[in-house]
């Protein structure tokens, strides 16, 4: 038999869906955390390759609220020297991945993914979570991955009346490149420019008043 881990939460698709948009300052910190399980990830030369909200959850762990995993490597690739092995789960030249998460290089299925694509899909989570839309949105899975493709996106605050701090949105915006080498480099430098964002924080304190106030409602 298996053994798990319980998880006290909720995945980011089920939160958004129950309370709307988050705020600001929640979606840096959960962005954050994703930061640090992926970067855990590709230390070890694997790429998740389907970095979406129902695949990141935020949970109760002990005395922190809002403790959030990254949940589900089963289309997880490995960049290392054994990526033929165990770890390599689709054939290369073939898209796997959710449309609306994916980025260009992967719905081009060029073969050049690398741990920039996982952050790619972390803006366009932090674009849903902000604004409760996805960045782009095709009639079928084969339009929206030519939207990531060839259409620029329209900044999150404009799709919104929520207040998005310019330099949270920038980094954003900087994750939704369609150029790797213009995104953040690492999830390491993500979290970073995350942590250098001057808005609003959300602390243990608030994280943990709504989740006495809501955590029932799950």
């Amino acid at each position: 038999y298996y053994v798990m881990e319980m998880l006290d939460g909720l995945d980011l698709a089920t939160l958004v869906d129950r309370f709307g948009p988050l705020p600001a300052a929640r979606v840096a910190h959960i962005l954050r955390g994703a930061c640090h399980s992926l970067g855990e990830a590709h230390a070890q030369g694997l790429i998740h390759r389907d970095v979406k909200p129902a695949n990141i959850f935020t949970c109760r762990l002990g005395p922190d609220y809002d403790f959030v995993k990254v949940l589900d490597f089963g289309l997880v690739k490995s960049t290392g020297k054994e990526a033929g092995g165990a770890t390599a789960l689709t054939q290369e030249g073939s898209v796997a991945g959710t449309p609306a998460f994916m980025a260009p290089e992967m719905a081009l299925g060029d073969g050049s993914t690398d741990g920039r694509a996982d952050l790619y899909a972390l803006g366009c989570v932090a674009y849903w979570l902000l604004t409760g839309q996805p960045v782009f949105a095709g009639d079928t899975p084969v339009a929206t991955l030519l939207k990531h493709v060839q259409e620029e996106p329209l900044p999150p605050s404009r799709r919104t009346e929520l207040e998005i701090p310019a330099d949270l949105e920038a980094v954003i915006l900087a994750c939704l490149a369609k150029d790797p080498t213009a995104r953040p480099q690492t999830a390491a430098e993500l979290d970073e420019r995350l942590d250098a964002c001057a808005g609003e924080a959300w602390t243990r304190e608030r994280a943990e008043e709504w989740w006495n106030l809501h955590g029932a409602a799950r």
